[in-house]
């Protein structure tokens, strides 16, 4: 079809010139030969031996082998690292340390087993049913705080930031109202309003802590 155009149409066809060559500066992918690679099962297989006659790296560097004149090695200069040859003893001695950790990773759990009581926990007061949950709580937050921002909706009956044994903040508190309906009305007021710094939830479980 392009023959019969115009001269003018057929410019804008015109094949454009080839470009410069330029020597490659990598070797010709096509003419690359693959190296011929050894596994390293011999090498192993000498290092046993050595090791078990005991001319391996780690005896020779134990003897202090240094220079060709066999002089000993001189004070300060460091030597390469001794490679203890693995023994059954090794193995004895990672299988006590693996079954003493075992024993007292069960210990630690028994222990923790046993003395969890949360019922015990004093606490633990009040009615569930009349207790907000406060999460994501800002760790620089105050009890005094909470109760400026809760007792607007109802007379508080407690307020307590949860603390570590450091005395820090878990980011965590409870809200006890001395009536179920002013924590009601308060959970509604505060889920209709978006607030992202706590989330507040009504506590319904009786086995929480608070």
């Amino acid at each position: 079809m392009t023959h019969l155009l115009p001269p003018n149409l057929l410019k804008l066809f015109a094949a454009r010139p080839p470009l410069p060559y330029y020597r490659p500066v990598d070797k010709d992918i096509s003419r690359v030969k693959p190296k011929s690679l050894d596994g390293t099962a011999a090498i192993l297989e000498r290092v046993r031996e050595e090791n078990a006659l005991g001319t391996g790296v780690g005896k020779r560097a134990a003897d202090g082998e240094g220079g060709a004149d066999g002089g000993a090695m001189e004070e300060g200069e460091e030597g390469e690292e001794v490679e203890e040859p693995f023994s059954l003893a090794e193995e004895y001695r990672r299988q006590i340390r693996r079954e003493e950790r075992k024993k007292r990773l069960a210990d630690d759990f028994t222990k923790a087993k046993t003395s969890y009581k949360p019922n015990e926990d004093p606490q633990a007061v009040g009615d569930p049913y009349k207790t907000l949950f406060i999460a994501r709580l800002n760790k620089n937050a105050t009890e005094a705080d909470l109760r400026r921002a809760f007792e607007q909706y109802g007379q508080l009956e407690r307020v307590r930031i949860v603390k570590d044994p450091k005395g820090r903040s878990r980011g965590y508190a409870f809200v006890i109202y001395d009536r179920e309906r002013d924590m009601k009305g308060e959970y509604i007021q505060k889920k209709s309003s978006s607030q992202p710094s706590a989330v507040v939830l009504p506590r319904r479980l009786r086995a929480s802590s608070t």
